[in-house]
């Protein structure tokens, strides 16, 4: 029996503890996970996800899914479909508490109808660069709009005609009435209602004025009874707003509003406007390219889901959002996992022909070979031997380095699972590149031990040539070259730090004949080189580099800050 994992603390699940500790939240604590559905998940809102669904299933409460469809532009149900597989993939369930602001549109407007009525909203017919010109600044009061004393039923009627369709789009907006002076630059009357006139994916066009988010998103907390509305930091300053709106709308049991940083990662972006223009701009190949920082994409190069969770983790919540989580971090959390999981198999990249001159002609051992040393219950295969393999161009040197210990003329390594081979002749072609190795094995060596005791000092993997199989390796980098790519306001061109080797296509790489039925999705480590999986949408044996063996990143980064040091 697995031990208990211990209690997690931090600023909001002791909140919560002291909250419940007091007899508060007799029904039980309500949190909501609230995605625009105009793009795919990226790892930045995996820890949103985790938070607010972890959270509520910690301390026995609910999480509900609600779309925040309140922006026809750019919505459709193909980024509900994956957001909503993505959560799924990542572990957890909503179960029937599936909600959609679109839902609430009539509540919007009532809520809007209300405001208006108490002379705690208007009508205002500024233009939009009037209005942000109006707003003032951080250390400047903002000037009150010349519309903003329209009596009630002026506004009424005006916030009538821009539902029926009656004014152009940019012709006027709701604002709420609050202080043009207030500190806070989000209470200087902000927007409530602004004119679209275009078809949302699902109430078509039924509607032509649709609720700005800082409106929409805390009426929807209220509506579903949510305590807890958990988001990232950057809506720290929305949040007198939010009480705002919820007080003045009139409910009981006010929803709040708690901030944490959010997940940063290296190398890559996590604003969607950015990563919509790498996908329309086919800069990669989709929002699954297994390059990008979306979940997908990480699921197709092969990162199981426990360790994004386990990453989430690691970092913890944080009210401080100046951090970014190296990419160093991430993959160690992938090989962790997969060092677990994976099955262990034999792929030779490059491939170099070895003859072995005294194995009997026509002969085929199957050597058995263990699944994954980690897992003894993952038993054993079989795996074809002949008297022809492959084995990596890189385990062999003519002419070696002293600390090079893999094949060489004259030397004696071993073949994992199998027997010892010496190297005895090298063939070369015309041009002098080595095309075959002539060895000779030890037939008393079998299973890789030798009677007498003596070990070689390197174990190479290998492939039987008459039964390998052909595939396609697809070798992953950064997508950038910059650790944060774009993160400067002058940088607004980040595709010029595009790294253009981030994908390598290696052809002709042999593998074990069972990996022609290597399943999709399944982790594979291929020995001495990697994990892999199989991608799950090209066509043929297709295999993508998940991570290596080793934490590269360490070492890099050590080089980087001698490299400054020394200056």
């Amino acid at each position: 029996m697995s031990e208990p994992r211990p209690e997690k603390h931090d600023f909001i699940r002791d909140r919560i503890r002291a909250e419940l500790a007091e007899g508060r939240h007799g029904g039980g604590i309500v949190t909501r996970f609230p995605p625009e559905p105009n793009g795919w998940p990226h790892i930045g809102h995996a820890k949103a996800i985790c938070t607010n669904f972890g959270i509520a299933r910690e301390f026995g409460g609910t999480c509900h899914l609600r779309f925040d469809d309140t922006n026809p532009e750019g919505e459709s149900m193909e980024f509900v479909e994956a957001i909503q597989r993505d959560i799924r993939w990542l572990g957890w369930d909503w179960g029937d508490k599936l909600f959609f602001a679109s839902d609430y549109y009539e509540k919007y407007w009532d809520a809007a109808v209300k405001l208006v009525n108490e002379g705690l909203a208007y009508v205002d017919d500024q233009s939009e660069e009037e209005i942000r010109k109006n707003r003032g600044t951080v250390t400047e009061a903002g000037t009150p709009s010349p519309f903003r004393d329209r009596s009630p039923a002026e506004n009424l009627e005006l916030l009538e005609r821009m539902r029926a369709g009656e004014f152009d789009e940019g012709r006027c907006v709701l604002r709420a009435k609050i202080d043009m002076a207030a500190p806070n630059m989000k209470m200087r009357d902000p927007l409530i209602y602004r004119i679209k006139k275009m078809e949302h994916y699902r109430t078509g066009d039924a509607w032509c004025i649709y609720p700005m988010y800082d409106f929409a998103h805390c009426l929807g907390d209220a509506f579903e009874g949510v305590t807890h509305s958990l988001c990232t930091l950057e809506f720290e300053n929305n949040r007198e707003l939010y009480d705002w709106f919820v007080q003045k709308v009139g409910f009981e049991k006010e929803p709040k509003q708690i901030e944490f940083a959010r997940l940063n990662l290296s190398h890559t972006v996590m604003s969607k406007r950015r990563l919509v223009q790498l996908v329309k701009e086919s800069h990669v190949d989709g929002w699954d390219d297994p390059r990008m920082p979306t979940l997908a994409g990480m699921r197709r190069r092969g990162y199981p889901a426990e360790a994004i969770r386990n990453l989430v983790d690691e970092l913890g919540l944080a009210r401080r959002d100046d951090s970014t989580a190296s990419l160093g971090q991430l993959e160690n959390c992938v090989r962790d996992v997969l060092n677990r999981t994976a099955q262990r198999r034999m792929a030779v990249v490059d491939p170099l022909k070895v003859v072995i001159t005294n194995w009997p002609e026509g002969r085929v051992e199957q050597v058995e070979c263990e699944n994954n040393p980690e897992n003894p219950e993952d038993g054993t295969r079989t795996v074809p031997f002949s008297g022809e393999l492959w084995i990596e161009r890189g385990d062999f040197m003519e002419e070696p380095p002293r600390k090079f210990f893999r094949l060489a003329p004259g030397r004696e390594v071993r073949l994992k699972h199998a027997w010892f081979v010496t190297c005895d002749e090298v063939v070369k072609d015309e041009n002098g590149e080595v095309v075959e190795l002539r060895c000779s094995h030890d037939p008393e060596t079998t299973g890789g031990s030798a009677p007498d005791g003596r070990s070689p000092k390197a174990t190479l993997h290998w492939v039987s040539a008459a039964h390998a199989i052909d595939a396609e390796i697809r070798d992953y980098d950064t997508l950038f070259t910059d650790p944060n790519p774009g993160r400067k306001k002058a940088d607004t061109d980040f595709v010029k730090t595009l790294n253009p080797d981030s994908l390598k296509v290696i052809r002709g790489a042999k593998l074990e004949p069972c990996l022609a039925e290597a399943e999709v999705g399944a982790p594979i480590q291929f020995l001495r080189m990697g994990y892999y999986v199989r991608d799950s949408k090209a066509e043929g044996l297709v295999f993508n580099r998940t991570v290596g063996l080793r934490d590269n990143w360490a070492k890099l980064a050590k080089q980087q800050q001698a490299g400054r040091k020394g200056g």
